[in-house]
């Protein structure tokens, strides 16, 4: 099997998962598609280790942090192109996923990953320790840990969006 043809499977396997790993890390879909493609252009360029299934994904996830990282070093370098604040005339929708972008993007960059990985790539505790050289248990540790700091972030954000109070069922 050629490194050109276990590209193309690797692509065909992990294009979608990557993609919304990358979505969220960036908080745009189309940029998330330009960084899916340096991915892939970076596994392109080397020699794809023989490994099991868990830790392939591993290492594939790490060159996609990596290369999410690198974009958020570049973003900051210039800062014209962060997002802006949010706008009120969104869509409650477009809200929710602003309000969590801009919470993501308060999180240490260890925990917005691993957070990520887990949730929006269905990767195992082990492949994420794989992609992010941790041990599970710190997985699971600052798993945790950013769920409990996202759920403060976006109580507060998304108070103003509740339109309606939940009322209790009447006595019958």
């Amino acid at each position: 099997m050629t490194s050109a043809h276990d590209a193309e499977t690797l692509f065909a396997l992990y294009q979608d998962r990557l993609r919304r790993y990358l979505g969220r890390a960036s908080g745009e879909s189309e940029l998330a598609r330009d960084l899916t493609q340096e991915v892939f252009l970076r596994v392109s360029r080397v020699a794809i280790p023989i490994a099991p299934e868990n830790q392939l994904a591993g290492w594939l996830f790490r060159i996609a942090r990596n290369v999410a990282l690198d974009h958020h070093r570049r973003r900051h370098r210039r800062p014209e192109e962060a997002l802006g604040t949010f706008d009120r005339a969104k869509e409650p929708s477009q809200e929710i996923s602003a309000a969590l972008n801009q919470a993501l993007s308060t999180l240490p960059d260890v925990d917005r990953d691993v957070f990520l990985l887990r949730e929006m790539s269905g990767l195992s505790y082990d492949e994420i320790a794989h992609a992010c050289e941790l041990t599970p248990d710190a997985v699971r540790n600052r798993i945790h840990r950013a769920r409990v700091q996202l759920r403060e972030r976006l109580a507060s954000s998304l108070r103003p969006l509740r339109t309606r109070q939940i009322r209790p069922f009447p006595n019958p």
